[in-house]
């Protein structure tokens, strides 16, 4: 009865609490619009939604892993990382085209997280949990310290030859480059196939079997490492596109570039509701324009741009534990 009577005096207060964030949340547009002009902010969001797109094909990876093993995934950026160094010398070395470049990519990384999830997570299925999450932060270290070697990739940082000349368009003032539109365009076209394999494909359904209960699934005949293993190649195959992309955005690679872009992906992944789909997308999405946000309107934006990021997901987690789009977990004695 107490409970009752306190959920519904608390009520009132969390309604008013989400009308003030609401409220601010529409005068602090208001003010940017004002601050620099309606284009400036246009141009920032469509910047901050490109580059949340970007932050997707990395947090889809993350959110699959921990939806099906319940593992974050901390080498997740450093596959990312390797994606755009295979793309580089794909364009670089051998004067491959962007399709062949990204899908080169994707391969390597894919058939790198295949070996990762075989040698380090397998053998630690059973294990206590931080086993596992202590080996993906030394795998994370191996791979950032092997890449960053002479003979590797080197620590120096490297120009990203383009495979395509940059081309800018006009509309209403703000400047639209076919960079944009291919990151939007592949990035979309992922996500649905990524939402088809899952939905209406057999290995989808045995995805979301596993999810939802390993025994059960083995019972029923799945075979459910081999669903793991899909699991990250899958996740691997995004994050060599992402690393592509990223370095199409932003020409200029090195061996730690994966660090704070898996941090900011998974953190999108986190804000979205970690093991949703669309939550990792929406999330990443929201990260990538508090990036640019605060790097286009605040003086020394680009230091204090983490500290925002970080301060949406908490804002996020005050009102709503669970991230925006994900669910309670109900256990049952």
């Amino acid at each position: 009865m107490n409970r009752i009577l306190a959920k519904t005096l608390l009520r009132p207060v969390v309604w008013v609490i989400y009308a003030a964030l609401a409220a601010g949340l529409l005068y602090g547009i208001g003010y940017l619009v004002q601050l620099n002009g309606p284009t400036y902010f246009a141009q920032a969001i469509l910047d901050g939604l490109r580059l949340g797109f970007v932050y997707a094909l990395i947090a889809l990876g993350y959110t699959m892993v921990y939806g099906i093993v319940r593992l974050i995934n901390f080498a997740h950026g450093d596959v990312f990382m390797v994606g755009a160094f295979a793309s580089y010398y794909a364009v670089a070395r051998y004067g491959w085209s962007f399709v062949p470049a990204i899908l080169f990519a994707m391969v390597i990384c894919l058939l790198l997280n295949i070996v990762i999830e075989r040698v380090a997570y397998k053998p630690l299925r059973e294990a206590p949990r931080i086993a596992s999450l202590i080996t993906a932060i030394g795998v994370s270290f191996f791979l950032e310290s092997f890449t960053a070697l002479r003979f590797a990739f080197s620590a120096d940082y490297i120009t990203y030859k383009r495979p395509f000349e940059v081309t800018v368009w006009k509309f209403w003032g703000l400047s639209i480059t076919n960079a944009t539109v291919i990151i939007v365009g592949v990035t979309l076209a992922l996500v649905l196939g990524l939402q088809y394999v899952i939905r209406r494909t057999k290995i989808g359904k045995a995805m979301r079997a596993t999810s939802l209960d390993k025994s059960a699934a083995r019972l029923m005949g799945i075979n459910v490492d081999g669903v793991i293993t899909f699991t990250f190649a899958l996740g691997a195959a995004l994050a060599g596109a992402a690393g592509t992309l990223y370095a199409i955005a932003f020409p200029q690679i090195w061996t730690f570039m994966g660090i704070m872009p898996g941090l900011k992906a998974f953190t999108a992944a986190v804000l979205g509701g970690i093991g949703s789909v669309p939550g990792a997308f929406v999330g990443s999405l929201l990260m990538g324009t508090v990036d640019v946000l605060v790097v286009s309107f605040l003086p020394l934006g680009s230091r204090l741009r983490d500290l925002f990021a970080f301060l949406v997901l908490i804002v996020v987690f005050l009102v709503k534990p669970t991230g925006i789009f994900g669910e309670p977990q109900v256990e049952k004695v």
